[in-house]
């Protein structure tokens, strides 16, 4: 196996335990409120989507590789599947405004971090 490929196969055993991490801190933290002047302002899924976000960016930067950061969000998005998906009245994730941003926001924080993290990958070699 040559260094370029040794690398991606570490990157991709470090992205599932990295996205499962991610899943459940998020989906811990998507619910956080902070109530400024009598409204609560829901700063959690902004903050679950900022650590998934630097995840992947470590990652991409650590691997090389654009596939660590997309199995991570794979992995992340199927947990928080998982998660969203137990039977009425135990859902970890609601299907209201800040359960929605995190759900979805998911799909669209690995697709700006798989843009942004093709800076770091390695060069073919011919």
């Amino acid at each position: 196996m040559n260094k370029g490929a040794t690398g991606t196969v570490r990157g991709i055993a470090a992205a599932v335990p990295v996205a499962l991490f991610a899943a459940f801190c998020g989906t811990a933290l998507h619910r956080q409120t902070l109530p400024i002047g009598g409204v609560d302002v829901y700063w959690g899924a902004a903050g679950a989507l900022l650590l998934l976000a630097s995840l992947q960016l470590l990652l991409g930067a650590w691997s090389r590789s654009l596939l660590p950061t997309a199995v991570a969000g794979i992995v992340c998005y199927a947990a928080v599947g998982l998660l969203s998906a137990t039977g009425t009245g135990k859902q970890l994730i609601v299907a209201d405004v800040p359960g929605n941003v995190w759900v979805y926001g998911i799909a669209g924080v690995t697709l700006v971090m798989l843009l942004w993290c093709r800076r770091y990958r390695r060069p073919r070699s011919r």
